[in-house]
């Protein structure tokens, strides 16, 4: 992207060896506020793919024989160079993904720290070694590069869901083919420069824009030289990845699908509770899979926080992302933005009732406003389902088991939230709720130094902590006597 705003045309072919190359087929990405094209893109194919993982394949004998301090050297630099060019990604963000300003500065931001985490975290594969006691042997454990990585990203984290994925790669010394979202593939794109700048080899890193997501991948997946595959997206796709992943029974990091629960008992700060709603309903307009989807409030409390949330929910100004005013900019595309209509028209005609919003705006974009919804019923179709939008939906409860119960309902598991005064209560609370990750008295539970992932259909494994690196690692055990 150059200085004026404009993309850089350079910057819209795929990435592969270190060098842009071109396709004689490409897709346009839309500004989602605009409705006008952005940008025309290669499309890769499977030849692509061939070439890519060749790269890979030689550029990673040489990076996973360097010292761990020698790559985690590389990341640091990487982090440096994106956090003195977080405005320059921010902007890119909000063009393509329509984020407003202040979200994609907090993305941009969130993305670079992964470097920085896991430049920390590349010198520490521990490995130990133990006398055992049976046999008198010597026990010795080492974590080693699993191989080639195919990583498959989403559009609702343009940046942030790349170098979550590449950076842990990285550290563990692996090589990678990055299949990022259609409709979002220029801020990942646009960072490969830098991370060369940063001293990554040509070809330890490829990046892969198409619009036959499917047949690429899986090719990819039947290649003998690939071991990991890492996917961020819906629970549906991810079946699909682990059943293609299942012939070479690769090692799957799957980050699915979620449907979380966000808890408000009577003696919670309600100051807290309603902006920890606004954190875990309102990052990135509620496109993400750890928002907060089910709002159950304790009834003694209900009608002054709804009016407390509605208050807020109602101020937020919406618009073009790209005016540094706006809170709330659109929904990544059209399709998004008429699911969410659907979702409030489906819970008003079973009993709900507007606070705020409910109605998209005529004109150019993919807008929704904010939307409070309270009395939502039980077999409203967004209780079950994933909003992915900026309405939040409101049901009541008085009884902490029946609360419990219904927030474990779902066959999701990644993130639940509780607000509560009473930490003992809290905890008991957090312990008995089925989710991998629980945010208390946080309406954010996303950190590159916690192990992100969830239960039952929302994932496989963990990014981000130590474990997020350890995905991309084998472990070895040599059974030695001295």
């Amino acid at each position: 992207m150059t200085d004026q705003g404009k993309i850089d045309p350079l910057h819209t072919d795929l990435w592969i060896e270190g060098a842009w190359h071109g396709s004689d087929d490409r897709f346009d990405v839309i500004n989602p506020a605009t409705e006008e094209v952005l940008a025309s893109v290669a499309s890769a194919d499977t030849s692509h793919a061939d070439a890519a993982l060749d790269a890979a394949e030689r550029a990673m004998a040489e990076w996973a024989a360097r010292t761990p301090r020698a790559r985690s050297e590389v990341l640091r630099k990487a982090w440096e160079l994106m956090t003195a060019r977080l405005d320059h990604f921010a902007h890119l963000i909000t063009l393509e993904n329509g984020k407003a300003g202040n979200d994609a500065k907090g993305e941009a931001t969130y993305a670079a720290e992964f470097f920085r985490w896991f430049a920390e975290e590349a010198v520490r594969a521990d490995g130990m070694i133990t006398h055992a006691p049976a046999s008198g042997a010597r026990i010795m454990v080492q974590h080693k590069p699993a191989g080639l990585a195919v990583l498959v990203t989403p559009w609702n984290y343009p940046a942030a869901m790349g170098t979550r994925k590449i950076a842990p790669a990285l550290a563990a010394g692996c090589g990678v083919i990055i299949k990022p979202a259609s409709e979002t593939p220029l801020t990942m794109l646009a960072l490969m420069p830098l991370l060369e700048e940063a001293g990554v080899p040509k070809g330890l890193v490829n990046v892969l824009p198409s619009k036959r997501t499917g047949a690429l991948v899986d090719h990819m997946l039947h290649d003998p030289r690939v071991r990991v595959v890492s996917f961020t997206g819906s629970t549906g796709v991810g079946r699909k990845l682990l059943k293609s992943a299942s012939d070479q029974v690769l090692k799957p990091a799957m980050e699915l699908g979620g449907n979380a629960p966000l808890v408000v008992f009577d003696d919670a700060d309600l100051d807290t509770a309603v902006e920890g709603t606004m954190l875990a309903k309102m990052r990135n307009l509620g496109e993400a899979c750890t928002a907060a989807n089910r709002i159950y409030v304790h009834a003694a409390v209900a009608e002054e926080y709804t009016k407390r949330l509605t208050a807020r929910m109602a101020a937020l100004k919406v618009g073009d992302g790209t005016d540094p005013t706006v809170d709330v900019g659109p929904l990544v595309n059209a399709d998004t933005r008429d699911k969410v209509a659907e979702f409030v028209a489906d819970a008003v005609a079973k009993g709900a009732k507007v606070e705020c919003g409910g109605e998209a705006p005529d004109g150019k974009g993919f807008f929704y406003p904010p939307t409070v919804l309270s009395n939502v019923s039980e077999d409203a179709a967004c209780v079950h389902d994933e909003i992915f939008g900026p309405v939040a939906a409101i049901q009541t409860f008085t009884d902490q088991e029946d609360v419990i119960r219904r927030a474990n309902d779902t066959e999701y598991g990644l993130v639940a939230y509780v607000f509560s005064e009473d930490f003992k209560r809290a905890l008991q609370v957090c312990e008995r709720l089925d989710y991998g990750m629980v945010g208390l008295n946080r309406g954010l539970v996303s950190d590159p130094a916690a192990p992100f992932g969830g239960t039952k259909q929302s994932g496989l494994g963990r990014e981000g902590g130590h474990e997020g690196m350890l995905e991309f690692m084998e472990t070895q055990y040599i059974s030695a006597s001295w």
